[in-house]
């Protein structure tokens, strides 16, 4: 696999206040209890305009559609389940749960997020998710509607998955996507601090100067040691053409409720390094509901979930056979 394809795994960045608080000279994302500032709205901001795209802009989608059809001519981001060729046991589901759910993939480090790989405790919400949609002046007015269309239906799959009340709105949202043009996602940092403040630095920067390999960054926040999560924030290029943009709604959507991190050996996945599938796959609406399971619980850590996990894995395969 080419360095471009592994860097480009990078997709995610699910990030805790949690995370945040041991580190020296960083300022966590949430304290005690979540900000003022940083409470739902009870009205979502009106539609922009739709402007042309930059020339930069331009160039970006030309670039990703070539991206886009580099994959698929290699059989990659497919939207199957892995059913029909990607057999997986018991034993696999609760292996690569543990090791999706509890690694953390990046972590801050001298105010520059990097490749972490430590082990993290249980983070999941206790809450109903509200998602707003919040679309660049230059995303076109088709797309907008398709991709609030997608991001409707998949928010009612993940809500039956997960047991979690989990829908598109545009009142007191508490997860918002972020679908953003190369110019306005270089100038969204005021409206990243006003939607948490106390935002760190390296994850306003990983957002205004996301590299190319990066197609999109989800973030969740959670307040001071807390494990539950009470805020999240995906930004997704506008500039991704249909699959990759699909690809970016699943994974971080799935990855925003707790599936943190990426395991190369998890197959069929979208948590893995390989890009083969761009749609939740079977095994993956599985370790959902294994997050979710009554039985877990937010701040759990590996050692203490993981007979827990050996046992509802066995429960959830032995019901399909």
């Amino acid at each position: 696999m080419s360095e471009t394809m592994r860097a480009a795994r990078q997709l995610r960045l699910l990030l805790s206040a949690f995370a945040f608080a041991g580190l020296a000279g960083c300022e966590p994302v949430g304290l005690s209890s979540p900000p003022t500032a940083a409470a739902p709205r009870d009205i979502a901001p009106p539609e922009p305009i739709v402007v042309p795209p930059s020339a930069e802009s331009i160039a970006a989608r030309d670039y990703y559609a070539r991206v886009e059809q580099n994959y698929l001519a290699q059989g990659l981001l497919r939207v199957d389940d892995g059913s029909e060729d990607a057999p997986f046991t018991a034993r696999d589901l609760a292996e690569n749960f543990l090791r999706i759910a509890f690694y953390e993939e990046l972590a801050e480090r001298d105010g520059e997020l990097v490749s972490s790989g430590g082990e993290s405790r249980l983070h999941r919400w206790q809450q109903p998710v509200r998602i707003e949609v919040v679309f660049g002046a230059s995303i076109p007015t088709v797309q907008r509607s398709s991709d609030r269309a997608e991001i409707a239906t998949y928010a009612q799959r993940l809500s039956r998955l997960t047991g979690l009340p989990i829908r598109l709105t545009g009142r007191r949202a508490n997860h918002t996507v972020l679908i953003l043009n190369t110019d306005e996602r270089k100038t969204t940092e005021p409206q990243l601090r006003a939607l948490v403040p106390g935002i760190s630095a390296a994850a306003v920067r990983s957002v205004r100067e996301m590299r190319p390999d990066i197609y999109c960054t989800v973030f969740g926040f959670t307040p001071g040691q807390s494990a539950a999560y009470t805020r999240a924030i995906t930004v997704i290029r506008g500039e991704l053409p249909e699959r990759l943009r699909r690809l970016c709604i699943h994974e971080e959507l799935a990855q925003s409720l707790g599936l943190i991190a990426d395991y190369p050996r998890a197959r069929p996945s979208i948590f893995n390094d390989n890009e083969e599938f761009a749609l939740l796959t079977r095994q993956d609406e599985l370790m959902l509901r294994m997050l979710y399971d009554p039985r877990l619980r937010p701040g759990m850590t590996l050692q203490e979930a993981r007979p827990i996990v050996a046992t509802i894995a066995a429960e959830l395969m032995g019901g399909e056979s």
